[in-house]
């Protein structure tokens, strides 16, 4: 079993997005319904608690076990989903931190469901993106990370704003909000 996948630069921009955009979101919907695609350690989760949505309106998923049951053990509502397959509902808010890196042969199997976003490291942000209009609510709002490394990202439909980015010492990596 992988181990839960923790906080790392691309959590942490996220995490900053967040705390800039959620306030700005509450002003206009109190009772906001957030869902986290691949809650891993849950600290996204714990942000967004504090900045204001309720606990019972925080939905999260993870394809890792371990992860879905740490999530639980910190009071939230966590579920076992391959991206949306387990999930129900209409989100204003939709988080993905994405495994995002082309695959490297030379990386242990282990962490490759965290970090490997498939051949060329975009395929699970495309199933993402495919999928994520069915469970977004009318405005709603998609906090989306990417990487310099990622290639060939179908955004569809979907318009996009950048609203951060970090550079690393290999890499770039981006939050996107995507609305339909």
């Amino acid at each position: 079993m992988p181990s839960i996948y923790q906080p790392a630069e691309d959590s942490y921009l996220l995490l900053e997005i967040l705390t800039k955009e959620i306030p700005k979101i509450l002003e206009e919907n109190q009772h906001l319904q957030f869902l986290e695609i691949g809650s891993g350690s849950g600290i996204l989760l714990e942000t967004a608690k504090k900045l204001g949505i309720k606990r019972e309106h925080i939905f999260a998923v993870d394809i890792n076990q371990e992860a879905v049951e740490h999530c639980k053990s910190l009071g939230f509502n966590c579920i076992y989903s391959d991206l949306f397959e387990n999930v129900q509902g209409k989100y204003n808010i939709i988080v993905f931190n994405p495994p995002y890196l082309p695959r490297n042969s030379k990386e242990p199997t282990d962490s490759q469901l965290a970090t490997t976003g498939g051949a060329e490291g975009g395929e699970i942000i495309n199933e993402f993106l495919k999928e994520a209009k069915n469970y977004l609510e009318e405005n709603g709002r998609i906090f989306l990370l990417t990487s310099s490394l990622t290639k060939n990202i179908n955004y569809q439909n979907y318009h996009k704003k950048l609203l951060g980015k970090e550079r690393l010492f290999f890499e770039e990596l981006y939050v996107w909000e995507v609305t339909i």
